[in-house]
This record gives structure tokens, sequence and C-alpha cells, in this order.
């Protein structure tokens, strides 16, 4: 199925496109941010994108809100046009305690909507996490999209390998190797290449959502991100578990989209995360999408989002 509509990136290069500020993080991390949509909108949504990706991801999203909301999204710490965090840094922590900066300097006054995708949904709850007070009374909704509370590193053989290394307590020295290979790699790098394209259909899409140049935007995407930051954030994959924070979601309506054939973060993820919420969330099953589901199934993302702005419109609620 192709992506509906047809989307090209904006080009990284060049001066950043209008709307666009910088926010600096207590760390000194200048992120990029963009403003669009309805200046006057009383509601605030705000865009985490996920892992190797930029903010551009959200496009087609932005484009179906944009008349009823403010939108706000930016790139997180060494992703798209933000700068480059220190490897120490690149964790979901620290990701939930930027998201919470961009919400203080963009948005810091009346309701707003938090969406993620994949690493961008981690880093809602984290947020959730470290600053609870937020929700119910500033954030106002919440859409997860092809998300994670936790556990992602379990099973099969991936999971049986990592508690074989646990055990030998060689973790820390695999993650070191990986991030001293990666700027070697990233000098190396072939981009574009046949076997970069299978690798991105395998991973990122689903039984009969992927065309060619589905494949090769996402593959554009992903490539964009160099593999020392990727490496740095490969660590806190490992050992994510936001599961606890669930409870504080619980304040407000929620969404949880789930693809049934993503391969990276999986159908029963998203089932037992809304299941953890509760009656206040509701799940929206994407059959035969992969993980790249709001390219792909674009449709059925935007009624999606709609329908949970459409629910805190109407004063929908839930106590914590």
């Amino acid at each position: 199925m192709p992506l509906e509509p047809p989307l090209s990136l904006p080009p990284l290069t060049g001066p950043p496109p209008p709307g666009s500020r910088v926010v600096e993080t207590d760390d000194g991390v200048r992120l990029h941010v963009e403003v669009d949509g309805d200046p006057h909108a009383e509601l605030t949504v705000v865009f985490a994108h996920g892992f190797t990706a930029r903010l551009a991801e959200w496009e087609l999203q932005r484009a179906a809100i944009r008349d009823r909301a403010r939108v706000v999204l930016f790139d997180q710490r060494g992703h798209g046009r933000s700068a480059v965090t220190p490897l120490p840094d690149a964790t979901i922590d620290r990701t939930g305690r930027d998201l919470g900066q961009v919400l203080d300097a963009v948005a810091p006054s009346g309701p707003v909507v938090l969406a993620g995708h994949s690493m961008g949904g981690m880093s809602i709850m984290a947020l959730a996490r470290q600053r609870p007070e937020l929700f119910g009374e500033r954030v106002v909704g919440v859409f997860l999209l092809a998300t994670s509370s936790g556990g992602l590193v379990e099973t099969g053989p991936l999971g049986w390998a990592l508690k074989v290394v646990r055990w030998l307590h060689l973790l820390p020295v695999y993650l070191r190797v990986l991030q001293l290979l990666a700027p070697a790699l990233e000098r190396f790098r072939w981009r574009g290449s046949a076997f970069g394209r299978w690798f991105t259909r395998r991973l990122l899409f689903g039984r009969d959502d992927a065309d060619p140049a589905s494949v090769r935007l996402v593959q554009q995407l992903l490539e964009e991100t160099p593999y020392p930051v990727v490496m740095a954030f490969y660590a806190t994959f490992l050992d994510h578990d936001e599961t606890g924070s669930l409870a504080v979601l619980r304040r407000v309506p929620v969404t949880v989209v789930a693809a049934t054939h993503d391969r990276l973060t999986p159908y029963e993820h998203g089932r037992r995360m809304a299941e953890a919420i509760g009656a206040g969330a509701e799940l929206v099953t994407v059959s035969g999408a992969g993980h790249s589901v709001n390219l792909t199934r674009t449709q059925i993302v935007d009624d999606a989002l709609n329908g949970l702005l459409d629910r805190v419109a109407t004063g929908e609620r839930k106590a914590g």
C-alpha cells in the first residue's frame, strides 16, 4: 500500500523552515523545534518522533490536525536538526526530560496532547514518571503509536543472548565496543544501498504495507542519523521499563495504536499497555502493518488521532 498522500522529506540542509525555533535544554543541547497550525487554538499537540528518525516523520499527521490545534514538533537530541548529544545522555530518561523542557518553553500554558511514535512514546512515559503533576492538569491526552513500555529484549535468541552477556557481566564491554566502532562504521557507511532497503523493509514494514517508494523514504529517514548516535541510544532500549508510569496515564484519555506485524515494538506490547491503562485507553489495531504505520496507514492513524482530540474536546477525563 503506498503512502497516502505521497510524501517527500523536507531537506535537513539549508535554513530552518518558517516557524522554527531552538530550545536549549538544561544540559546545553540545542533542540530544533517547529511550531505550526492554528496559533489561536486553545489546544496544543506536541509530537515526539521515533529512534533514528526526525520530526518529518509526522508530516502527514501535522497536516491532518493543523486546522484544529496548535502543533509543536521537535527533533530528539542527536537527530535531525538538533545538536549532538553527549553519549552518556543518549537515554530515554533524558529524552523524557527534553520533552518536558520543550513543553515548558513552547507551550507553557493551556491544554496539551502529547503524541509519540516508538521512542517518542517512551519519552512520554518517562515524562509521566518524572513529572506526574503535568498529567490531568496540563497534559489532557496521550497518543501512543507503535511503542512499548518495556521488555523489548526479553524473548527469542537475542533475549537469551542478552541474558548470558549480563550474567557474564559483559554488557558494559559490549556496549562500549559498539560505541568505539561507530565512528569508523559511519566513515565508511553506504547510504541508499540495496541491503539497506532490504533491512528497512524487513524491520520497519509489515505483511502488506510496503511499496518501493515507502521503503526508500523510510530508508532515507533512518540513514540520516549518524551511527555514533544510533549506538549510544541502543543501550537505553535494553533496560527500558516504564510500566510503572502507565498508572499516571490513567488520568487522561489515551489512544494506543498497535500494528499486528510490527517487528520492533510488537503488537502485544501495545495491547498490554492499553490493558494496564484501563478504561481510559482506546486500542486501535492496524492489521498487516509494521512499525512505520503512521506513514503507510495514514488515514487510520489520522482518524485515531482526531478521535483522541474529539475525546479531549468533550472533556473526557479519568481519575488518577
